[in-house]
C-alpha cells in the first residue's frame, strides 16, 4: 500500500468567482460530488444506458418547465469569458503560476515525481516547479502514483480517451452548469465496494505474480543448484576412506635440571615449537613430494575410477597434486594438550593407512633432525674447548721439563744444604779450637794430641772455605740460576693453570652431554593408524544441506543488494 503524500490539496482559485453555490467543476470536487452532476456530462466508468431520470421532489407533468433552468444558471457577464480547459490558471503568467505552486508546500518526493512524469510525457521543464505547472497545464496529475488507492480508473470504453480530465477544470461560461437530471442506479456504497474489490483483486493478482517470480528465481538460483549438488554427492562422488592418527612430541626427563626450565620440562610448552614445526612440515609440499616418491601419491589420485571432480589430471604438476594433498591430508595441533591429530583420506582404506604411517615416519625423522642438530652444536663446542685445554697443559708441561733439564733441580735447596754444611763445619771448628786451647793451657801438653787437634782445625777450615766457595759459586758465580728459577716457577704456574682449565673443560663436556641428553625429542604415537571399513566422505546429506545454505545465502545477499540499489535509484 502506498502512503498518501502529506501535501496541501490542490485548489483552483478563479479570478472572478461566479455567483451561485457550486456552479463549476472545481467546487464540485471540493464538495466531493462528481462533476457530471453540474456539467450534465456522463461520468467515466458509468454506462449511459443504465442511467435513469433524476427524481424530482414534486411531480411535474412534462419536462417543459425544466428548460428555463440553464438560463437561470448563467448570471455571468459575457465581457469576462473563462479560459478554456485544461488550463485553469491560464490568466496568470508562468512565473506567477510557479510562485503559486511554491506556496503550496510540496515535498521533495512530490517534486521528483513531477520531474519524472514530465520527462515521461516529453515535457521540457526547466525545474521541478515548472514540471508541475506543465503537467497541470496538460491536464495530468503529477502525484497520481501516490494516490493509487484513490485514483481508481475503471476500464470502460467511455473514459479511456486521450482527453481524459484528471484535474478540476473551470467550465465555459456559456455551458450547462446545472446538475444532471440523470443518476446512476448504483448507490455510492455499492460503487465503493466494487472499487475496493477491484483493488483487492489487483493486489492479489500482483502478489501471485510476485510469488511466482520469487519461486522461479529460487528454483533457478537455489533449488536447481542444490539438486545438482545432491545428485553429485549421492550418485557421482567417489567414496573416500579416512584414517585418523594422533601423536605427540615428548622431551627426555630432566632429573638433574634446575630453574624454570625444570618446571616446564614435563609439559607441552617445552615442545611447543617442535610440534608446530612438525605440523608445518606435514602440511608442506616437501612432505607431499616425499610421499609421492615413496608411496605414489599422484598415481593413486590419478586413477580413472575416481570421479572427475576429485581426480588428478594425467601427469599432474606438483602444484595440482599439492592442492589435492591439502584437501585430503588434514593436520591439526592442540596447544592445550600438545597433541597432533592427522587425518588422511584416500579412495582405498589400505592406501590411506599406508599414507598415514609414511607421514608419521617422516615426522619422526624430522623431530630427530631438529634435536640432533642442536645437540651436535653444543657437543662440538664443548669438545673443542677440551682439546684446547689439553694442548695448553701439554705445552706448559713441556716448557717446565725443558727448563729443568741441565740445571739444578732445586737451587734453593742446594744453597740451603750448603749453608747447613757450613754451619756444621763452623760448629766443629769451634769445638776443635776450644780443645786446642784447652791443650795449650796445660804446662806440659801432649804434643801428639795438640798436633792432631791442630790438623783437625786446619782441615775444618779448608772444608769451610770450600763450602763457602761452592755456596758463592751457586749464588753469585752462576748468574742464570735465579732467572732459571723464576722461569721454572712460571712454568709450574702455567702448568697448574692448564690443569685447572682442562678440569673445567672436562666438567663442561660432561654437563653438555647431560644437557644434550635432556634435550632429546622423540615422537610417540598415541593412536595408531587403522584402515577404516566404511567410507567417511562424502557426507551426502550434510554436504547437500550445506550447499543449500550456501546458495540461499548468496541469493539472499544478491537480492538484498538489488533491492537496496533499486530503492536508492527510485527515490
Amino acid at each position: 500500500m502506498t502512503t498518501k503524500p502529506k501535501a496541501k490539496k490542490f485548489r483552483i482559485r478563479r479570478n472572478t468567482p461566479p455567483p451561485g453555490p457550486a456552479t463549476n467543476a472545481a467546487e464540485a470536487v471540493q464538495d466531493e460530488l462528481p462533476a457530471s452532476r453540474f456539467t450534465g456530462e456522463t461520468p467515466q466508468g458509468v454506462d449511459t444506458a443504465s442511467q435513469s431520470p433524476r427524481p424530482q421532489p414534486q411531480a411535474q407533468p412534462s419536462a417543459q418547465p425544466a428548460q428555463p433552468a440553464p438560463q437561470q444558471a448563467q448570471p455571468q457577464t459575457p465581457a469576462q469569458p473563462q479560459p478554456p480547459a485544461p488550463a485553469p490558471t491560464g490568466a496568470m503568467s508562468p512565473d506567477q503560476e510557479i510562485n503559486a505552486i511554491k506556496r503550496e508546500g510540496l515535498t521533495g518526493r512530490q517534486l521528483r515525481m513531477a520531474r519524472r512524469m514530465a520527462q515521461k510525457n516529453s515535457l521540457a521543464a526547466t525545474s521541478d516547479y515548472d514540471a508541475v505547472r506543465l503537467l497541470r497545464a496538460n491536464g495530468l496529475d503529477p502525484f497520481q502514483r501516490t494516490n493509487m488507492l484513490e485514483l481508481v480508473v475503471p476500464n470502460d470504453e467511455g473514459g479511456a480517451g486521450d482527453g481524459r480530465v484528471q484535474l478540476p477544470q473551470t467550465m465555459p461560461a456559456g455551458g450547462n452548469t446545472l446538475p444532471s437530471t440523470e443518476m446512476n442506479t448504483q448507490s455510492p456504497a455499492e460503487k465503493r465496494a466494487r472499487e475496493i474489490s477491484e483493488i483487492q483483486r489487483d493486489i492479489a493478482k500482483r502478489r501471485r505474480r510476485r510469488m511466482a517470480l520469487l519461486i522461479a528465481r529460487l528454483s533457478v538460483f537455489v533449488f536447481l543448484p542444490t539438486l545438482l549438488a545432491g545428485w553429485y554427492f549421492f550418485a557421482i562422488a567417489t567414496p573416500m576412506y579416512s584414517t585418523k592418527s594422533e601423536f605427540l612430541i615428548l622431551q627426555a626427563d630432566n632429573a638433574g635440571g634446575s630453574g624454570i626450565g625444570s618446571f616446564l620440562s614435563g609439559t607441552q610448552f617445552a615442545t611447543n615449537q617442535d610440534s608446530i614445526a612438525t605440523q608445518s612440515f606435514l602440511a608442506s609440499k616437501d612432505a607431499m613430494v616425499r610421499l609421492d616418491r615413496d608411496e605414489n601419491f599422484k598415481e593413486h589420485f590419478a586413477d580413472p575410477t575416481i570421479d572427475p571432480v576429485q581426480r588428478l589430471p594425467e601427469n599432474p604438476t606438483n602444484e595440482q597434486a599439492y592442492s589435492l594433498y591439502k584437501k585430503y591430508v588434514k593436520v591439526g595441533y592442540d596447544p592445550t594438550e600438545g597433541m597432533i591429530r592427522m587425518e588422511v583420506s584416500a579412495a582405498n582404506p589400505e592406501v590411506s593407512a599406508r599414507f598415514s604411517r609414511a607421514l608419521i615416519s617422516y615426522a619422526e625423522q624430522r623431530v630427530d633432525d631438529l634435536s640432533q642438530r642442536k645437540r651436535e652444536d653444543q657437543m662440538r663446542d664443548a669438545r673443542r674447548g677440551l682439546e684446547k685445554a689439553k694442548t695448553d697443559r701439554r705445552d706448559a708441561q713441556a716448557t717446565l721439563v725443558s727448563l729443568q733439564e741441565g740445571s739444578v733441580i732445586d737451587p734453593e735447596g742446594l744453597i740451603a744444604s750448603l749453608r747447613q754444611q757450613v754451619s756444621n763445619v763452623q760448629i766443629q771448628l769451634q769445638e776443635k779450637e776450644l780443645q786446642l786451647a784447652a791443650l795449650e793451657d796445660n804446662p806440659r801438653p801432649n804434643q801428639a794430641r795438640v798436633e792432631g787437634v791442630t790438623g783437625d782445625i786446619r782441615r775444618l777450615t779448608e772444608l769451610q772455605s770450600q763450602l763457602e766457595a761452592k755456596m758463592t759459586d751457586a749464588a753469585v758465580g752462576d748468574s742464570s740460576l735465579a732467572q732459571k728459577t723464576a722461569q721454572i716457577q712460571m712454568a709450574q704456574a702455567d702448568l697448574a693453570t692448564a690443569d685447572l682449565l682442562m678440569q673445567s673443560a672436562l666438567q663442561t663436556l660432561k654437563q653438555t652431554e647431560l644437557e644434550a641428553n635432556r634435550q632429546v625429542r622423540y615422537l610417540t604415537t598415541s593412536v595408531e593408524p587403522v584402515a577404516s571399513q566404511d567410507p567417511s566422505y562424502p557426507r551426502a546429506f550434510e554436504d547437500t544441506v550445506l550447499a543449500f545454505l550456501i546458495f540461499s545465502g548468496i541469493y539472499l545477499m544478491i537480492s538484498l543488494t538489488a533491492s537496496i540499489l533499486r530503492e536508492q535509484v527510485s527515490s
